[in-house]
């Protein structure tokens, strides 16, 4: 029963050690997400209120970013209504409740994203110590069985296998203490990170209305004709007739 006890033990510190490894890796993924994010956000809100007109803004492909999305997302909205002669239910919404519809949902959308992971934090946060404790109670219940068996009740029998039984304790705390504070820190920039997509988007939704939702086709670009250079400045032309054979006009 001892060695049952003492494997409980140790599944349990492996379990927090796995439970640590999740945590500090979904940190690091997070944490480059949110910088990524942000200065996509700031690169394309420059570029975009820097534009000459709403329909200049309307041409930007190259740039990325949540912000962006949301912007692709009406502009998108509004070429598919002017391009649209369907009578159904999805375009039955006349033109600023259909922009605000898909721009509501694409932020909820780019929110969802940011929100991957952030279950497991707080999972592993409120579950480390607990699962710590666990193993404690199994330490201790060992240690208390060596003890009987030394037939001793000593502090210096005492206080070994007591310490080492609290031992698990400690590293649950530990692991659920970096938890609780990345998934509140991250919540945290989530939250403020919605709200410029909500700004954002009522601002989209006022310099829309202004061109009376409607966006402007962008000119399709002509490629010039290659012509071919001619031969003393005439043109040949190559017949055949009817026999087959090669005339010269």
């Amino acid at each position: 029963m001892s060695e049952l006890y003492q494997h409980i033990v140790e599944w349990t510190l492996w379990a927090l050690i796995a439970f640590s490894i999740v945590t500090w890796t979904l940190i690091v993924i997070k944490a480059v997400q949110h910088i990524t994010l942000s200065r996509q956000n700031r690169r394309f809100t420059k570029t975009f209120w820097s534009s000459a007109d709403l329909h200049a803004a309307a041409s930007f492909e190259k740039y990325v970013g949540a912000t962006a999305r949301v912007a692709a997302a009406g502009f998108q909205t509004l070429r598919n209504a002017d391009s649209s002669t369907a009578t159904d239910l999805e375009h039955s919404w006349d033109r600023q409740d259909l922009l605000e519809r898909h721009l509501r949902q694409q932020i909820q959308k780019e929110r969802r994203s940011l929100e991957n992971g952030l279950a497991i934090l707080a999972s592993i946060g409120n579950t480390a110590p607990f699962v710590g404790l666990f193993g404690t109670v199994f330490g201790i219940i060992q240690a208390l069985t060596q003890i009987t068996a030394s037939k001793s009740a000593s502090i210096e029998v005492v206080a070994g296998p007591i310490g080492e039984a609290l031992i698990a304790t400690g590293i649950g705390i530990a692991v659920a203490v970096p938890s609780v504070l990345a998934y509140n820190f991250f919540l945290r920039r989530v939250k403020l990170i919605a709200a410029d997509l909500d700004d954002f988007a009522t601002d989209f939704v006022s310099l829309v209305q202004k061109a009376g939702f409607r966006i402007k086709a962008s000119a399709p670009v002509v490629k010039a004709a290659q012509v071919q250079p001619e031969r003393d400045g005439s043109k040949s032309e190559l017949n055949k007739s009817d026999n087959g054979k090669e005339v010269f006009a």
